[in-house]
């Protein structure tokens, strides 16, 4: 979501940090990145550009401000996903589980983003709460069984019963979440990712993915209607800081670099920080001057009670809301979350390699990533997040713009997440933003997620009647489906209560119903593999394993135990281990159009003659490489 340079003047002090901090003797600021034909575009972008890559270490203080720098950009859309759920969940707005839950899932998140980056792909990548486990969250909360009571209900309820009100909805997300990512371990561990890549192409993605965000489209309305003039400030706000202040940098003050006033482009990378505090100071104004009447959601004494009901110290444990219950319905609800957040995180693995001057990841790598996320999302449900995990984009984005994509930049994130996770108050200021601010909030995001989700078609041909059907149908008609089930709860029934519960919970997920459109839909109406965007999604999914193989990047390898690894020959058939050769490559069907006029190699690098080309070794040509 962030994208931009640094201004060249910081670069000195960057180097004399590097300096200070090795060898470099030969002046390469990525000399622990191994050379590789594979990834030469990588690896010039890391000469030229990176500051620390992925393997270098910057000064510990430079670590620890870089590291917060991380934690502050994820925290916004990690916080967000309990201010969605805990309404559903029949959780009130000043009842201090809110805080617990967000210290909860910050707690889980810094874990499992030091495992993602110690032990999975070990490539620089944040994990925080996912908006994929949102929409299936909501659509089994919205069953007739776990509907909310009345208000008035909840009010007049005794604290415990009004506990076990909330804690028994959890423990069912906590149950589905569980049991529906053992599925994401399971194609990790035994490789299934590129099988299942094979037949997932864009315009299955897409729609599931836009479906997504338009499907919490009245979250964001019900939050932003509390105060639509502060929402639309902070809309405002967040517009002109994101977009057309991106490419302003302000000059840090009190700092002279080789005789010179460094700056950064703070609007580009704390959009969003900036807008709260702005947004939140001018609720505070019109608290204190009384235009804001008692009672009004924007006034920042609304929730205040929450800070002081919440314990300084918070440590979240296995189980903490009771034993987790388990339905059908539910998990497989459920799944359509799991399954979109590990292919959005596929694209994540590939843009953060190429971003922090890393090869390629391999397909041991890939697997291992997947299979660490899916560990992630279940020990998310063991704590009781109510969401799973998933990588963020917007920090590998922020790695384009600091140009430091080292590995232990993102540990120490990871860390300051555990630490301020475990301060309950820290994460009962969170609470307090006044609601309108995070309805605006989520119409910025929302409206991103659902873009993001579009993204995906940029191979496709637009122009193809074939490809605007099955996109639009696929939109639609998961839309339509998904707000008929929520209007006719119980409509549907087959005889059998845990198949109706099922049944209604997936045709209540926009993004299943989009999604399997897509995937079914595509698969199956005939159209060429360029007329589909199977070739760029191809390119952009998979690389050349036997160039990786001669080039090995040992920064994939596993932290400790390689020679044991090494030694026994088993390994080499485990999908996750760092030595596993079966490498599985998707690939493009090789029916082209004769229409094309780019022309392929299949397998070796072969140029193919076209009748009547007189320039057929120009070298046009695009390269697809398989395996066998």
């Amino acid at each position: 979501m962030v994208s931009g340079k640094l201004n060249e003047n910081i670069l000195p002090h960057f180097q004399a940090s590097v300096n200070k901090g090795k060898d470099t003797s030969d002046g390469n600021l990525t000399e622990n990145i191994p050379s590789t034909s594979t990834s030469s575009d990588c690896l010039e972008r890391a000469d030229n550009e990176l500051f620390y890559a992925i393997n270098d270490e910057p000064p510990w203080y430079l670590t620890i401000f870089l590291g917060f720098q991380h934690y502050i950009m994820m925290a916004g859309g990690t916080v967000s996903v309990p201010f969605i759920l805990c309404p559903a969940m029949c959780i009130l707005e000043d009842d201090p589980a809110r805080a617990q839950i967000i210290s909860t899932i910050m707690f889980v998140s810094g874990v499992v983003t030091l495992l993602q980056s110690t032990f999975g792909t070990r490539l620089p990548i944040i994990q925080g709460g996912s908006f994929a486990f949102i929409v299936p969250a909501l659509a089994i909360l919205n069953q007739p069984e776990w509907k909310c009571p009345p208000l008035a209900v909840i009010n007049a309820l005794t604290p415990e019963a009004r506990t076990e009100l909330w804690q028994r909805r959890i423990r069912e997300l906590q149950g589905a979440i569980i049991v529906a990512s053992l599925v994401e371990v399971f194609i990790g561990f035994f490789g299934i990712v590129g099988m299942m890549l094979k037949y997932i192409t864009p315009m299955t993605v897409a729609p599931a993915i836009a479906l997504l965000g338009l499907s919490l489209f009245h979250v964001a309305g019900l939050h932003a209607s509390t105060n639509w003039g502060i929402a639309m400030l902070t809309i405002v706000l967040i517009i002109i800081f994101s977009q057309y202040l991106r490419n302003v940098e302000l000059s840090i003050p009190f700092v002279k670099i080789a005789g010179k006033t460094p700056s950064y482009p703070v609007f580009q990378v704390f959009p969003v920080l900036l807008t709260i505090i702005i947004s939140w100071t001018v609720c505070g104004v019109l608290t204190g001057t009384g235009v804001l009447k008692p009672g009004n959601p924007a006034r920042t004494d609304f929730k205040l009670n929450v800070i002081t009901q919440s314990d300084w110290f918070f440590i979240p444990y296995p189980f903490q809301w009771g034993i987790p219950t388990i339905t059908a319905g539910a998990v497989f609800g459920m799944l359509s979350g799991v399954i979109a957040g590990a292919i959005e995180s596929i694209g994540d693995y590939y843009a953060c390699a190429r971003i922090s001057g890393a090869t390629p990841p391999p397909k041991h790598a890939i697997n291992r990533g997947i299979f660490m996320e899916g560990m992630g999302c279940v020990l998310a449900g063991v704590f009781g997040t109510s969401n799973g995990t998933t990588s963020y984009s917007e920090n590998i984005g922020a790695i384009s713009v600091t140009k430091v994509g080292s590995r232990r930049v993102i540990q120490a994130a990871g860390s300051l997440m555990i630490v301020f996770s475990l301060i309950g108050k820290f994460g009962a200021a969170f609470i307090c933003i006044p609601e309108p601010i995070v309805g605006g909030i989520f119409c910025i995001v929302f409206a991103t997620v659902t873009a993001v989700g579009l993204s995906n078609l940029q191979g496709v041909n637009l122009n193809s009647a074939r490809n605007i059907f099955i996109i639009g149908f696929s939109i639609f008609f998961g839309l339509v489906i998904s707000q008929w089930m929520e209007a006719n709860k119980g409509a549907i029934d087959v005889g059998n209560e845990s198949l109706n519960q099922i049944i209604n919970i997936l045709l209540s997920t926009g993004m299943f119903v989009a999604g399997l459109l897509g995937f079914f839909l595509d698969n199956t109406i005939p159209g060429t593999p360029e007329e589909r965007g199977l070739i760029e999604w191809s390119a952009h999914l998979k690389t050349d394993d036997d160039g990786v193989a001669r080039n090995r990047d040992a920064g994939y390898d596993i932290p400790f135990c390689m020679g044991f690894i090494r030694r026994i020959q088993f390994f080499k058939w485990v999908p996750i281990s760092p030595t596993f050769q079966n490498h599985w490559v998707p690939e493009i069907p090789k029916t082209l159009p004769r229409r094309s006029r780019n022309r392929i190699s299949i397998g070796k690098d072969v140029p193919t003659q076209s009748q009547g080309d007189s320039n057929a070794n120009n070298g046009n040509k695009l390269q697809i490489y398989t395996t066998t």
